[in-house]
């Protein structure tokens, strides 16, 4: 487990689903809800045993909480610290993976990010 100070997110370029997994467009076009969508269907379901277990926690800069990223660099989970007690590292990342995991199960999309586009 790495753990990294900083992420910058491009505006206009994020798709935020349900459970506070974002999907980072870097090069957006057309619908970012389906681009989105296709990444987290692919990207965002845990499966014992390979790549997708794999978790980064980092600490945000200026705000309370922290993102947990997995095996692919676009897709972050946020986690605020009141959705857990323990604040070590190994319990935010866990919860982190787990909730990347019903993002890409359930694929619910809430909002863009930047532009606010409505859904």
């Amino acid at each position: 487990m790495n753990q990294t100070s900083t992420v910058e997110i491009p505006p206009s370029r994020g798709v935020l689903f349900a459970h506070g997994t974002c999907v980072i467009l870097m090069e957006p076009a057309g619908d970012l809800t389906q681009q989105a969508t296709i990444l987290l269907r692919e990207y965002g379901p845990v499966h014992s045993g390979t790549p997708t277990g794999d978790f980064n926690v980092i600490d945000l800069d200026g705000a309370s909480g922290w993102a947990v990223t997995g095996h692919h660099p676009d897709i972050l989970t946020y986690l605020d610290p009141s959705e857990l007690e323990n604040h070590d590292y190994l319990a935010v990342g866990i919860l982190g993976r787990a909730k990347r995991d019903r993002d890409g199960n359930e694929l619910t999309v809430l909002h863009h990010l930047e532009d606010k586009r409505s859904i």
